[in-house]
């Protein structure tokens, strides 16, 4: 994409992933760039290249109009639309993971399920075929509601909105709070744990203020990180205590895993607070189900 610096995300393979936009440091003027999606109504957005990530996921990257951005607060997600020749059209949330700020593309993690209904079809695209969205669907807002202590626990792509945060808080020039995260990031095997790299990097480069457990319900030989499913023991561990002051927890998963954390989402609502975090002592208002 068009001002865009830095460096290439790799993962444990080494396979090449889609640059992570950071802007250039270059004259700037204080008016927006204008935005190519509309919360309103489906846009039809050109799918520009794949990347794999993983054995299963890829970063798709769909084409804006030059000089536009996404226009997506942190954090957000848009709706994908395919519309086969007979049937309904297709409908499904998906939560990107460019810069806010990255001209002419969009970028989204996407894992194929088999026996989903959208994402067969999204990873049959071809670069110049084109799929329709609409957003974006604000989330949490961190602009307006950052918080000096965050505890996450994501399960497989449910890493996307908080890879939305993570690069917020350390790509920025500068953190008013100087948040610091923990991140529960769990998986069935290591070869399913996304961008490693890129979380293994921020942690490195940010020791006091980014830490990175993974659990695994497969784990190989000599594995250093939790076994099985996240459990009470695992958040009372790692995470902000439900005392800690400026505080709050994120999940996004299956779910199966929300449910038995933070208790089951209402449709496009919070729901109810239950499960371990509940048990735990947390307070609904400093725990948000994406």
């Amino acid at each position: 994409g068009a001002g865009i610096a830095g460096g290439i995300a790799y993962n444990s393979s080494n396979t090449k992933v889609l640059p992570v936009a950071v802007a250039e440091e270059k004259q700037t003027t204080n008016e927006p760039k204008p935005t190519a999606l509309d919360p309103k109504n489906f846009v039809s957005l050109k799918l520009l290249e794949v990347e794999p990530i993983s054995h299963d996921t890829s970063v798709f990257r769909f084409a804006l109009p030059e000089g536009h951005t996404a226009g997506l607060p942190i954090a957000s997600c848009v709706v994908a639309k395919y519309t086969p020749e007979e049937g309904k059209p297709i409908v499904r949330p998906y939560t990107p993971v460019s810069d806010q700020e990255a001209e002419g593309y969009v970028d989204f993690i996407i894992k194929k399920y088999e026996t989903g209904t959208l994402t067969p079809i999204i990873h049959n695209l071809k670069p110049g075929d084109s799929l329709e969205f609409k957003g974006p669907i604000p989330k949490y807002d961190w602009e307006k509601n950052q918080k000096a202590n965050v505890g996450m626990i994501a399960g497989g792509t449910g890493i996307t909105p908080m890879l939305q945060i993570i690069r917020r808080v350390f790509h920025e020039k500068s953190s008013d709070k100087n948040t610091k995260i923990t991140l529960i990031f769990a998986n069935q095997t290591d070869k399913d744990i996304l961008l490693k790299e890129e979380l293994d990097k921020i942690a490195k480069e940010h020791p006091d203020r980014f830490k990175v457990v993974y659990a695994l319900d497969k784990a190989p030989e000599k594995w250093d990180g939790l076994v099985g499913y996240v459990d009470k023991e695992a958040i009372k561990k790692y995470l902000p205590s439900p005392q800690q002051e400026d505080s709050i927890i994120f999940i996004c998963g299956p779910p199966l895993m929300v449910k038995s954390i933070a208790g089951a989402k209402d449709k496009m609502q919070q729901g109810e607070l239950d499960g371990y975090l509940k048990e735990l002592g947390y307070a609904k208002d400093n725990v948000f189900k994406f």
